[in-house]
């Protein structure tokens, strides 16, 4: 049972520190990630880290540039619909394709 309440503060206390995270670096289009980690107090790469993570589970949008050392922060607004109307166009011509095969078939 300890087990399970440690493990529940763990996630807890995880989920707490990357809502802080993301509030510290929203103001920023881009921001150091030395400045962000001299903010909270804590080593360069574990928040290195936290950042690559909240990036990939896409609780934030943006990239790391571990060249120069920065997250390039995106506008979340913005949404690209390419990828949506792309699908609606493959599953319209799967459609056609259908109708057109039918058609043959009847023609021979």
């Amino acid at each position: 049972v300890l087990k399970i309440y440690k493990r529940q503060a763990v996630v807890s206390t995880q989920s707490t520190g990357e809502k802080n995270l993301v509030r510290i670096i929203e103001p920023y289009s881009r921001v150091q990630i030395a400045h962000v980690a001299e903010t909270i107090n804590l080593p360069y790469d574990i928040v290195e880290k936290k950042l690559s993570q909240i990036i990939l589970d896409k609780k934030f949008s943006g990239i790391l540039d571990q060249g120069s050392g920065v997250l390039i922060v995106y506008d979340g607004s913005e949404s690209d619909q390419t990828y949506t109307y792309a699908l609606d166009t493959i599953t319209h011509m799967g459609k056609v394709v259908d109708v057109l095969f039918k058609k043959a078939q009847k023609l021979s």
